[in-house]
This record gives C-alpha cells, sequence and structure tokens, in this order.
C-alpha cells in the first residue's frame, strides 16, 4: 500500500449555470432552496448542520458519527422500535450521518404522507432520545464496523493519509472514531453535541420534489423552528496539507497494492472550482474516457479502476487520485498517475476533451 502527496496549482476560468431553484424563507427566516417539480407525488429534503466530527473532543474522535447514527433510533415518545415502525407504516425514508464537516440528513416520502414525514424529522432533531438498549447497539455496529476497516486497504490508506496531512487537526482525526474511543462515548458526550450542534444558524437546506414554496415555508418552521438559535461550535482553522512530495508505505501481506495520491486542491468557495470540477472529468472523474483510464487501465492493463476526485471540505481544498494494481507494477502505475497530472497541468486539456467534457456534465 502506497500513499503519496502531490504539489498541485490549477488555474482555470470558472464557469456556472443557473437551474430552476428558487430561494424560500420561512416566516420566522429559515432559508431552503426549493426545486419545485410535480412530475412524480414524491418530497425530497437534504440538510446538513455545518459541526460534524470537526466538533468532537481530541480525545474522544466518534461522537459526531455516533450521535447523528442515533438520531433515528428513538425520539419524542417513541423508542427506536415504534419510531422505525411509524417510519414504515408510511414508507418514509429518513436517514443521518455525519462527515468532517457535517451531520448531513435525509427525507423521502409521498406527498400524502408529507406531513407525517416531517413530523418524524422534527422529533429525530429536536428530541432525541439516546436511549441505553439503542446506544448500545449502535455503539456494538460502529465498533463492528472499524474492525473491519482495520483490515481494508483502501480505509488504512485514507485514515493514514488524512493523519499525516491533518496533524493537530480536527481533520487528522478518524470520523467514525477507533476501536479505544467508542467505547468510551458516553450519553452525555451524544446528548451534548446534539445540543450544541443542532441548530437554525448553521442548517442549510436543499428540497426537491411536489411542495410549493409556501407549504415548504411552513414546514420548516414546524420541523426547525425549536431548534436553538444559534450553534455552540468550536471553531475550526482553515488549513493546507502537510506533507506534500512525500511516500509513505504501510506493508500489508496482499497480493495488491492500494494507491492513494493527495495533494491540496480548491475549496468550493474558489471561483475556479467549476473549472477545475470540469479538469478532473478529464483527467480522471469520468469512468470510461478519463486520460487516467486511457493510460492507465486500457493502454497498459495495469489496473481495473484508476480515478481522481475533488473534495471540498470547509476549511481546505483537497484532490485526489488512486488505483489498486499488483504489488509488482505499483511503481510504475503511480508514474503514470504522476505524468498525467503534470502533463494536463502544463498543457491543460485538449479542445476535443474540454468540448466532451462539458457535454456530459451539462447532460
Amino acid at each position: 500500500m502506497v500513499i503519496m502527496s502531490l504539489s498541485l496549482v490549477t488555474p482555470a476560468p470558472a464557469q456556472s449555470q443557473t437551474t430552476r431553484i428558487i430561494k424560500v424563507t420561512s416566516p420566522h427566516g429559515i432559508e431552503a432552496w426549493l426545486v419545485h417539480d410535480t412530475t412524480l407525488p414524491l418530497v425530497a429534503m437534504e440538510f446538513a448542520f455545518l459541526g460534524g466530527a470537526s466538533q468532537d473532543p481530541a480525545a474522544t474522535p466518534g461522537v459526531a458519527s455516533l450521535a447523528a447514527s442515533l438520531l433515528d433510533e428513538g425520539a419524542g415518545d417513541l423508542d427506536a422500535e415504534a419510531f422505525h415502525r411509524t417510519l414504515a407504516d408510511k414508507a418514509i425514508e429518513l436517514h443521518f450521518d455525519a462527515n468532517r464537516d457535517e451531520v448531513r440528513g435525509s427525507v423521502r416520502t409521498l406527498s400524502e404522507n408529507r406531513e407525517a414525514a416531517f413530523d418524524m424529522l422534527r422529533l429525530a432533531v429536536t428530541h432525541p432520545r439516546f436511549d441505553t438498549e439503542a446506544v448500545e447497539r449502535i455503539r456494538t455496529a460502529q465498533l463492528a464496523a472499524l474492525r473491519r476497516r482495520s483490515t481494508e486497504p483502501n480505509a488504512i490508506a485514507s485514515e493514514r493519509w488524512f493523519a499525516l496531512a491533518f496533524p493537530n487537526h480536527p481533520y487528522g482525526r478518524p470520523v467514525d472514531g477507533t476501536l479505544a474511543s467508542v467505547p468510551t462515548i458516553t450519553t452525555e458526550n451524544l446528548a451534548a453535541f446534539a445540543a450544541n450542534t443542532l441548530a437554525r444558524s448553521n442548517l442549510r437546506v436543499a428540497v426537491v420534489g411536489d411542495i410549493t414554496p409556501e407549504q415548504l415555508g411552513k414546514e420548516l418552521d414546524r420541523v426547525f423552528g425549536a431548534l436553538p438559535e444559534q450553534a455552540k461550535l468550536t471553531p475550526v482553522a482553515d488549513v493546507t496539507p502537510k506533507g506534500l512530495g512525500t511516500v509513505d508505505v504501510i506493508p500489508l501481506d496482499v497480493s495488491q497494492s492500494v494507491v492513494m495520491i493527495g495533494t491540496d486542491g480548491l475549496e468550493r468557495r474558489d471561483p475556479d472550482f467549476m473549472a477545475a470540477y470540469v479538469l478532473n472529468h478529464i483527467l480522471g472523474g469520468s469512468a470510461f474516457s478519463s486520460r487516467l483510464f486511457k493510460e492507465v487501465r486500457e493502454a497498459r492493463g495495469l489496473a481495473y479502476s484508476v480515478y481522481s476526485y475533488q473534495v471540498a471540505l470547509e476549511h481546505a481544498g483537497l484532490w485526489f487520485a488512486g488505483t489498486a494494481t499488483k504489488n509488482e507494477r505499483a511503481a510504475e502505475s503511480i508514474k503514470i498517475i504522476a505524468d498525467e497530472f503534470r502533463q494536463i497541468l502544463d498543457q491543460g486539456p485538449t479542445q476535443a476533451e474540454l468540448d466532451e467534457a462539458k457535454a456530459y456534465l451539462k447532460g
């Protein structure tokens, strides 16, 4: 297994386009972005509370992940079994998870069950129970997942890369915690995280489907209106990855080497972000037409999969590439990936590549 860092700069002009998106502000000032679409009798909401695993105590990573996993495991007067039974009876999909920067959630429902779906969401974010039975059940599942990941090359490479790139920063800690930290998380830790993070000031909402702006405004207040106005977040510093240009090799007794290459990239608010998005599609973001696919797989047969992608964190921009190949051909694969990076940075894409990428991404 090989983990690498590169230094990378990507100048390119920005480009964007708008669609049928309506900004909705509720009577009490909660904002959302809506695509009103009555093609199907469905409503889908995606939302995020800024905070996430970056708010975990340094000595106890995994709090945000465990707390998010428990938000739909009982709320209000409903224990976990009753909560899930109510969702199933109405065919409501409700899900929560946490990443480095956010607690994310989603709800999907038939239009006829919209009121019930938003009632369940309201309970989950305003009155989570964190019952002992649910906490221990989800904790056990999280520990089992950590044990599995401790033997998975891709997971090992990712965790090591972030630890080396962001020492002494929240981004360097594992989002799901460790086998040592997760057992120490208390119900008080979970309740405190929810109380500090789930607030209106750090809430972002997007909705698509069979709901009007007027209806959505009322639902926003009904669902999120009882949350605290201001989140109590620990400040997180902007950061750039450390150790660029270094190589870290993790010995594993496996027949294939996993290669993970990372460097600094662009934050989402950077005016060149969308230009970089198009450039990445040409380099390694397209499954079957990218330069990396053609050179690593088609021309040389070194790997089944090779790719690149952007990660726009709240306090850092990153760009990754990776593949998995036979141990004896790992060095060759790394050289080709690095060569393709240099070539596209030095010469840029061809006009034909640019036209094809833009046409594909616009649909």
